[in-house]
């Protein structure tokens, strides 16, 4: 939540010697750059830079923006996506060896050097009485490379860690003591929070994703019940008399490239019905929490469409009453235009200007007078650190992903990996048990059919759930709950299982900070 200038703005991007954000100090030095052209979804032509225009052959450069942040974003992005796109060139290779008569060393030999890890041997072994199952390889191989890439996150000291208290600070002086944030599954929003918005992690309480950005309310009236508790019992983050407020923002998405086939899935690619879904569900996450405890349970909301094929915001601006509007929003992207030739305190001034001004129009976005300071000052925050974001989209790809529409590399269900926070690497399915998840769910596999299955590749599933240590049987159970997902997918998709088109890797983790991904096995594994 940094919006400082930071020393070395303006100095040459050198993303070799920047080190990666959180914790990839230690992989391996420069992460195989291959290609993954079999699930690549091809896009509609580039348009023009829809954020600046090129200035005598140099790129546009904002003001506000922190360059040393986005070179080091960068870095983390190339190393994390390479490790996976290096797996289909790797198999591929691997397949050429199989009628040697060492294959089984010279595959183990090629993998560990190019992916860092050992195949499963017995699928090696088997390769001589019929073909290599490539498609068991395959799924092996993204489950693996993912529990290596979040272990040597894990392992290292996320740089991330103490900027978190400063924008915990931050939060508390907006008056905000707990941040809630339901965006779309969609891959696409994967890294909203590390890049889109730029918050440090340890700042959400909780970030769980919902296809449309449909979240359960009763499930999000729980987690509040449980944050308000944890005030009372003990003061955590402040007391429960500190006057602060829970903030429960949603994020739906639209692409201004391919408005109609490359917006939401869960709504149709319906840029206003994603928006007022998502609008109407925050009505009814405040009215349930009002109507069960009062009128004095003091709950802010916040809507926010991100344009994916930017990853710039439109903030739509809540009014004294704390009330929103599809029709009063600050479009971020056109304050980028604006503020690019400004000085740092003129493009601060316009920005905290914009959020006044549509506080004050009139005709359809017409609300009761502005929000309180504390929102004022987050919203400005939040602006200024998407304007870097656009940046970084403008100084990488020329102002729009060349990958507009899904390309992500597996499915995660359950509670979701904390360590990955990166576009279109994962579509996310939150769940418990499939009958629960089922929409959100069947969107991922519908996306994946496209990206995989139309070339004849497993749909990699990884399945990974939480468990409290300090509870007796919590593992067990989890793990159990493991076992009992996969075999729901299984039965639900009987077609892909078949054919062995579902690679599902089971995973559970306790719930304390920095411990470790352990596998689970099958039952009679």
């Amino acid at each position: 939540m940094n919006t400082r200038n930071r020393p070395g703005r303006h100095s040459s991007p050198q993303p070799a010697t920047i080190p990666p954000p959180n914790g990839l100090r230690g992989m391996p030095g420069g992460a195989p750059q291959g290609r993954q052209p079999e699930i690549r979804v091809t896009a509609p032509a580039v348009k023009p830079n829809p954020a600046c225009t090129m200035q005598n052959g140099h790129l546009c450069r904002h003001p506000l923006t922190n360059e040393v942040e986005n070179r080091r974003l960068l870095h983390h992005e190339e190393n994390i996506k390479g490790r996976f796109a290096n797996i289909v060139p790797v198999l591929k290779r691997i397949a050429g060896l199989q009628h040697e008569p060492d294959f089984v060393e010279q595959a183990q030999a090629v993998a560990n050097q190019e992916l860092g890890f050992d195949l499963p041997s017995h699928i090696l072994a088997d390769a001589w009485v019929s073909n290599l199952d490539m498609r068991a390889l395959y799924g092996e191989s993204v489950m693996r490379t993912l529990r290596l890439l979040a272990e040597q996150v894990r392992a290292a000291n996320p740089p991330e860690v103490v900027d978190a208290d400063e924008a915990m600070s931050f939060l508390l002086d907006c008056g905000y003591h707990a941040v809630d944030i339901s965006p779309c599954s969609d891959g696409r929003l994967k890294g909203l929070v590390r890049y889109i918005l730029r918050m440090p992690a340890g700042a959400v309480r909780s970030r769980q994703s919902y296809a449309g950005a449909m979240f359960d309310v009763d499930a999000n009236v729980k987690r509040w019940i449980e944050t308000e508790l944890m005030r009372f019992r003990e003061g955590r983050p402040v007391t429960a008399d500190a006057g602060t407020r829970y903030l429960k923002m949603v994020v739906y998405h639209t692409s201004s490239s391919d408005p109609a086939h490359e917006g939401c899935a869960a709504h149709g690619s319906n840029a206003m019905l994603a928006s007022e879904k998502g609008l109407a569900r925050l009505r009814e996450f405040r009215q349930a929490i009002e109507n069960s405890f009062c009128c004095g349970a003091s709950v802010d909301t916040l809507l926010v469409g991100v344009d994916t094929d930017t990853d710039a915001i439109r903030v739509h601006v809540p009014d004294a009453d704390g009330e929103m509007s599809l029709h009063r929003t600050v479009d971020n992207l056109a304050l980028y235009r604006q503020t690019l030739d400004d000085d740092e305190n003129t493009a601060r001034l316009k920005i905290y200007q914009a959020i006044q001004a549509v506080s004050a129009q009139d005709g359809w976005g017409r609300g009761n007078g502005e929000p309180h300071d504390g929102m004022r000052r987050l919203i400005a925050t939040l602006l200024i650190n998407n304007l870097s974001q656009i940046e970084y989209v403008c100084g990488n790809w020329g102002g729009r992903y060349p990958d507009i529409g899904h390309n992500e590399r597996f499915i995660s269900v359950g509670d979701g990996f904390e360590e990955f926070q990166l576009r279109n690497l994962a579509y996310f399915a939150h769940l418990h048990t499939v009958e629960e998840g089922a929409p959100d769910l069947d969107v991922g596999i519908r996306i994946f059919r496209k990206l995989n299955v139309r070339h004849g590749l497993p749909i990699p599933l990884a399945i990974h759930f939480r468990y409290d240590s300090r509870v007796p049987g919590c593992r067990e159970r989890k793990a159990e709950n493991c076992r009992r997902v996969k075999a729901a997918i299984e039965s639900r998709y009987t077609d892909l299982a078949q054919q062995g088109l579902l690679a599902c890797g089971m995973t559970i983790q306790d719930k304390r900070p920095g411990s470790p991904i352990e596998p689970i096995e099958p039952s009679g594994a």
